[in-house]
């Protein structure tokens, strides 16, 4: 955004001549405030740097517009409340930014997915000769109230789950590094389906894909990442919950007939995480086992197994574990109960990270 503060060759509402007076009533509609302001207008009257203010609305992913009259009360207050908690000491500035830019990425994504999917779904025409455009401002008058309650629920409840997590750490560094099990599901062969799929087709799919691995990932214990399409990376605190989220997602997948089959890579490790990412060699070891990975099946590297073994999860070997249910039996005692089983696989080299030793994991005989 620029400093220049000369006209814009808009009206005193801030519209362009030739822009559509429907779909700027409908951007009035969900800021709740006329445009009044260009960006210097906004910057000065919050009390900030036009350096500054341009920091924090690229960090959002609002795109430059010159000396455009485009901005409303709310983008003056939204400056005042950034800046003002760096002036306060809560936030150091380059913290402010973060957050602009965590919250820009993630509610752009959100927001494009309710407009293509889900404005599109509710506004089709009930009538000869409207158009699209005419249904959806009363149908948006009605929504927004309910999606911007609905919206701040949901953030509360994921903002008190990650707090529960943080405080929960052993310790300030383990805030920043954790050691968390990190898993890769892949379908496989997605590259040819895109070459004889219809778009539709193919959007469908990959809708069918992400949500299923979504609410699986989520309802036994884990947390997603995020989905690229054909493939979704998710964490979770412990090694067995995230076995166990493996395996479902490879049994569910293999029970749908429209689904490609699925591999999945996981690591056990520290892992470095940052805006609801995470980045590290453990991350990139998962991702490499996931390429590597037969079909229908579940790789995971050598600390990922120990970690099984550690928790009881998983027996050191099937002989070991026949040796424990004899000596259990000879003692009139209950056997381990293990849930899942572990073979090593053929040692082999991949690419960046030397020599690895990868585990097949499945799901024990009887296990509950």
């Amino acid at each position: 955004m620029t400093v220049d503060d000369s006209g814009s060759g808009t009206d005193a509402q801030g519209a362009d001549p030739g822009e559509d007076p429907l779909a700027l009533r409908l951007e009035q509609l969900i800021l709740g405030a006329e445009r009044r302001y260009t960006p210097f207008q906004a910057a000065r009257s919050a009390g900030v740097s036009m350096e500054l203010a341009s920091r924090f609305w690229r960090a959002m992913g609002f795109a430059d517009i010159g000396q455009a009259k485009a901005l409303t009360e709310a983008d003056v207050l939204a400056l005042r409340r950034l800046a003002g908690l760096v002036e306060a000491g809560l936030l150091s500035e380059a913290m402010a930014v973060q957050v602009a830019r965590s919250t820009g990425q993630t509610t752009a994504r959100l927001a494009e997915w309710q407009i293509d999917s889900f404005l599109e779904g509710l506004t089709e025409p009930p009538e000869p000769g409207m158009t699209r455009t005419e249904v959806t401002y009363p149908i948006v008058e009605l929504l927004l109230p309910e999606l911007e309650e609905f919206l701040v629920y949901v953030w509360r409840r994921q903002l008190a789950a990650s707090a529960g997590r943080v405080v929960q750490a052993a310790d300030d560094e383990e805030m920043v590094d954790r050691r968390l099990a990190v898993g890769f599901a892949d379908l496989v062969g997605f590259t040819r389906l895109t070459r004889r799929m219809e778009e539709e087709e193919l959007g469908e799919l990959v809708e069918a894909f992400e949500t299923t691995a979504a609410d699986l990932v989520a309802a036994n214990g884990g947390r997603l990442i995020k989905t690229l399409g054909d493939e979704v990376l998710y964490a979770a605190d412990d090694a067995g919950t995230a076995a166990e989220i493996a395996l479902r997602l490879i049994e569910t997948m293999a029970h749908d007939e429209t689904m490609p089959e699925l591999r999945v890579g996981m690591a056990f490790g520290t892992v470095t995480t940052r805006m609801g990412d995470v980045f590290g060699t453990t991350v990139n070891l998962a991702s490499r086992l996931t390429s590597i990975a037969p079909k229908d099946a579940v790789l995971v590297d050598t600390a990922f197994a120990e970690e099984l073994i550690r928790t009881q999860d998983a027996p050191a070997s099937e002989a070991e574990a026949a040796e424990e249910a004899a000596a259990a039996e000879k003692e009139g005692e209950e056997p381990p109960v293990y849930r899942f089983a572990l073979q090593p696989m053929w040692q082999r080299p991949v690419r960046g990270l030397g020599v690895v030793e990868p585990w097949l994991l499945t799901r024990r005989d009887g296990a509950p």
